[in-house]
Parts: structure tokens; C-alpha cells; sequence
């Protein structure tokens, strides 16, 4: 049964946003700190008299981050080592949303609800946050990977605090820098969905600059901090493109293990390559998922390699 879900908080409404993303509307503060009492260190006016926190403050964005996620997704304990990333909740469950959506495109319009319905994230990184909006907005079991040890040791943390979660995600070990899916899946492995969120960038300088340039719009220099991440975090030889070049590359070979493969991709401009790419190795179906958040559109990518009749017979075994 699909936990249910506490009403959006009240505000001027953020239409741009999945129609079911439970932060359409503006936070409401009064709300969180009694939900968490240590945000209330860090609200307070902002230059538009509007009750708010400054966003260019880690420690402000991860404590709003932690009320969140115990007012509306019940996880009660949540922590980032410092400098990892910390994720934007609202656009982070967009993800999960629209990827809800899709698996429903394949299920008669119905989301397939429940523990049954499993996903793998790849590169879940220390936060763990799509596995945690998964379990508790649909309640999919989520297996979380990642190859830096601090990340894991930081994941199984979370989900030792959190005792419902021990039953509904696990974790697994990446242990080559060259491999995604290899080493991760085993034979008897059946996953209705993958997430992904790649490193975007191709050499440290490259992250670097971009880092720069949100300092430079933020104007304040505690602004690197607060979106942090590692080197593994934030960049790749090659960049995003060959990082999902090498993804999908991986997934023809696991073609029965996964229903639809999907991961974010930042640069419109790879689009049409990897379009290109994905019909050169065989898929049967792909689709390019385009979401908006605030001044900004991001977009995922899926991919599947059933063909209609297998399709059916996964839908009949695993979602009906």
C-alpha cells in the first residue's frame, strides 16, 4: 500500500513543478521548525521582508533539507559529511515524479506502488536522496550504489537511523572506477527503473568554473559550500557524455535485468548524440523527459530494450 502523503505546504504556487511535487508552494517555516526547532537559527527576513533562510549558507540549506525530510517523507535522521553534495529537495523529487509517470505510461496509466517495485540508483553519493523520496512517496524498494567508501559508510548510517528503511534499501558497492553496472548486478537481479544523477563535468577545472560562476550569481563567497560535492561527485574524464555513453553501453548487456534505464543529463546539447547513440546499440523504445525548475530545465533520458511482449509479461509478473 502506497504511504500516504501530507497535504503541500501553503504559498504562491510553483506551477513549474511536477503537479504532485509536495513543494509547489512556498516553505512554510513556521510549519518546519516545529517540525525541526534547529532551523529556527536560521530563519529569519530576508531583503524582501519575506521569511526565509539565506541559501547561499550550507549549514542553513542542509538543516531546511533535514526539516523536510521529516515533515514530509519521515526520514527523522538525515546528515551529509561536510562538502558533499547537498541536494535540492524539490527538484530531486521531480525526478521521482515524472519517472513515477513513466513507469505509468507502461502500466495501463496505473503507478505500480509498493516494496514489489524495485529501482537501483547509480552514484547515489553520501545524501541517498533519491532512494529515500522513492520509499517514501511510492514506496519502491531502492538499492543505493556508490564507490567512495565515505559516501557508503554515510548511506548505511541514515539507514540505520531510520529503522523502517532496513527492509526497503540496501546498499552495494561499486568497486571499479571503469565499470556502472557491471559488479553491481547480479544474475538473479530484476529492476523496474534506474536512477542517475552523473557527474556533469569533464576535468576539475571545468567544475571549478561553473562553482565560480553560482558564486559570482549568488554574490557571496560561502556559496562553494554550500553546493559542494567531490571530485567523483561532479566530474569524470569525458564529462557527462561519456559517462552515459559507458552507461548505456553497460545496460544492452544486463537488456532483461531492467525494465527502463534512465539518468539525468544536464546539457541539452548531448541530446540528439545520445539519441543517436541509444538507437545504434538496439533499444526498443527511448524517451527524453524534460522538467522545469525555476529558471531552470533539466531533463532525464530513458531507455528500454523489452520489446512489447515482454514488456506485458514484466508488467503481469511484477506490477499487477
Amino acid at each position: 500500500m502506497q504511504k500516504p502523503i501530507k497535504k503541500p505546504l501553503r504559498g504562491a504556487e510553483k506551477t513549474n513543478l511536477h503537479q504532485r511535487n509536495l513543494h509547489r508552494n512556498a516553505y512554510d517555516f513556521e510549519r518546519l521548525t516545529q517540525s525541526l526547532p534547529a532551523l529556527k537559527l536560521y530563519v529569519r527576513p530576508n531583503a524582501y521582508g519575506t521569511i526565509s533562510i539565506d541559501f547561499s549558507d550550507p549549514k542553513a540549506v542542509k538543516c531546511l533539507n533535514q526539516a523536510l525530510l521529516k515533515e514530509y517523507y519521515s526520514v527523522n535522521y538525515w546528515d551529509i559529511p561536510e562538502s558533499y553534495l547537498c541536494p535540492p529537495i524539490p527538484g530531486r523529487s521531480d525526478y521521482i515524479h515524472y519517472l513515477a509517470d513513466l513507469l505509468a505510461e507502461s502500466n495501463g496509466g496505473n503507478i505500480p506502488t509498493g516494496p514489489k517495485i524495485k529501482g537501483l540508483d547509480i552514484g547515489a553519493g553520501a545524501n541517498l536522496i533519491y532512494p529515500l523520496l522513492a520509499n517514501s512517496l511510492y514506496n519502491w524498494s531502492m538499492c543505493a550504489t556508490d564507490i567512495d567508501e565515505t559516501a557508503l559508510v554515510n548511506m548505511r548510517k541514515i539507514i540505520s537511523q531510520n529503522t523502517n528503511l532496513e527492509q526497503t534499501i540496501n546498499i552495494r558497492k561499486q568497486k571499479s572506477t571503469k565499470h556502472i553496472f557491471e559488479g553491481i548486478l547480479e544474475p538473479t537481479d530484476l529492476f523496474d527503473f534506474t536512477v542517475c544523477n552523473p557527474p556533469f563535468h569533464a576535468s576539475a577545472e571545468e567544475a571549478f568554473e561553473q562553482s565560480s560562476r553560482k558564486i559570482r550569481n549568488l554574490k557571496t563567497k560561502n556559496a562553494v559550500l554550500n553546493f559542494g560535492g567531490y571530485s567523483h561527485e561532479l566530474w569524470c574524464e569525458g564529462g557527462e557524455k561519456q559517462f552515459v555513453k559507458r552507461m548505456i553501453q553497460e545496460s544492452k548487456k544486463y537488456s532483461s535485468s531492467c525494465f527502463w534505464f534512465t539518468t539525468l543529463i544536464s546539457k541539452g546539447s548531448s541530446i540528439d548524440e545520445l539519441g543517436k547513440f541509444l538507437r545504434e546499440v538496439g533499444v526498443q523504445d527511448l524517451k527524453m523527459i524534460e522538467m522545469s525548475q525555476g529558471h531552470k530545465t533539466s531533463r532525464f533520458i530513458a531507455w528500454t530494450f523489452l520489446t512489447i511482449p515482454q514488456q506485458k509479461e514484466w508488467r503481469r509478473q511484477r506490477w499487477l
